[in-house]
């Protein structure tokens, strides 16, 4: 009796108010935290990757290739977190052969699979196919055999076939936006239909979840080209960079209205379920919720952009400011994911206690194990960075020193 009593203080401890014994253990965790911010990631950076195609934004073709494989890595790994989740990973493949409409989780394996194949795969070909084949022509070794393997052997570089080349990639890129925003509205929609949980139960979280991806996908990739390019020992194209940053602050404004709205539309309603979600937001979630997504996460990015946009700021002082925002802005967004997914657990179903969420060290829903699928995506980037380089004209990877540059 006293080994039972023993095991069950420290569950106790994190009871507020009543709570039915079933709902103190939160069913999911940090690894589902991780799930809809790396979709966000993807979708945000394929639709950055649009401005250029579809919307004919000059300003930033730098950024074109580099979105696509941005959003390719970090797509690669976006079931991890759900199959690392899963008792029995291994019987994940059954949803494709026995679907079930009636299931939103079972349907997204085939969003996914139709954006990974049918959009992101088919523009990443298209696009490279003629560098690819130059490269190829010009390597040796493994590099050379797997450019023609990634061109499936073509060596077409007729004008009829780089014209050809040109549209599919228009046609396939404005197939990809609506499926952008299907495959991140989606994980927005998965939450949004739990109508059992007041936290998640509104029709605004599939436009919230499109509109803070479109925020983090801008940001990861204005990084990324912030890290990469100085490592390329290149100067940084100050007009893709404002560019870059105008997208991410409007995007910001209207992603930050969506949520104030959604918090009026609680108000407003005043359900029976407000006074313990205001409990939740004034306590646990605090830090959270104000702290972290709103002030560091909005208020503070949105507040460096506007003093660059109002004021004349040196070239090196916007790049501080650009990066340090961009940089709060994934802090802010995965803040968002955090408070989404293990905010929506923390209040029991009688609306009338708390519990608390602590987060293990190793194991599969460990904080070691969500670093290392945090982490996994650059590695891959890395690599494609390597395989082929984003950078338009040059078979050279990332680390590879640019042509007259001193050895």
């Amino acid at each position: 009796m006293e080994d039972v009593i023993n095991h069950l203080e420290p569950l106790l401890r994190k009871i507020q108010g009543y709570i039915y014994p079933n709902e103190i253990e939160l069913h999911w965790g940090i690894l589902i935290v991780i799930y809809p911010y790396v979709t966000g990631l993807v979708a945000g950076a394929f639709i950055l990757a649009s401005l250029v195609k579809v919307f004919d934004v000059k300003e930033l073709q730098p950024t074109y290739r580099m979105s696509l494989l941005t959003a390719l890595a970090f797509l690669l790994v976006a079931p991890l977190p759900l199959l690392a989740h899963l008792g029995h990973p291994e019987k994940s493949f059954e949803i494709f052969l026995t679907p079930n409409k009636q299931s939103a989780m079972a349907m997204f394996g085939f969003v996914y699979a139709w954006y990974l194949m049918a959009v992101l795969l088919l523009e990443i070909w298209f696009d490279y196919r003629r560098d690819v084949i130059v490269w190829a022509q010009n390597e040796r070794g493994p590099r050379r055999w797997f450019h023609r393997l990634f061109s499936l052997f073509s060596s077409d570089l007729s004008d009829r076939a780089l014209k050809f080349d040109r549209k599919s990639v228009q046609t396939v890129t404005i197939i990809g936006i609506p499926s952008a925003f299907l495959l991140h509205g989606y994980v927005g929609f998965i939450f949004g239909s739990v109508k059992a949980n007041p936290w998640w139960s509104s029709v605004l979280m599939p436009i919230v979840f499109l509109f803070s991806a479109i925020v983090s996908g801008i940001a990861l990739v204005m990084l990324i080209y912030m890290l990469v390019t100085p490592m390329r020992r290149k100067e940084m194209d100050m007009r893709c960079l404002d560019k870059l940053a105008s997208f991410l602050f409007y995007a910001m404004i209207v992603d930050f209205s969506l949520e104030i709205l959604d918090f009026i539309h609680r108000i407003y309603e005043s359900e029976e379920s407000i006074g313990i979600l205001a409990e939740l937001a004034s306590g646990k979630l605090f830090v959270s919720l104000v702290v972290i997504q709103l002030l560091i996460g909005m208020i503070l990015p949105l507040g460096a952009i506007a003093v660059v946009k109002l004021f004349g700021v040196p070239a090196e002082l916007r790049r501080l400011l650009y990066f340090v925002s961009a940089l709060l802005v994934q802090v802010g967004i995965f803040s968002t994911r955090y408070n989404v997914v293990v905010g929506g657990q923390l209040f029991s179903k009688s609306l009338r206690g708390l519990t608390s969420y602590k987060m293990t060290i190793v194991g599969v829903e460990g904080l070691l194990m969500s670093i290392a699928l945090l982490l996994l995506p650059f590695v891959i980037l890395y690599i494609l960075f390597n395989l082929l380089p984003p950078w338009t004209g040059t078979g050279r990877g990332l680390m590879t020193p640019p042509e007259g540059s001193q050895k």
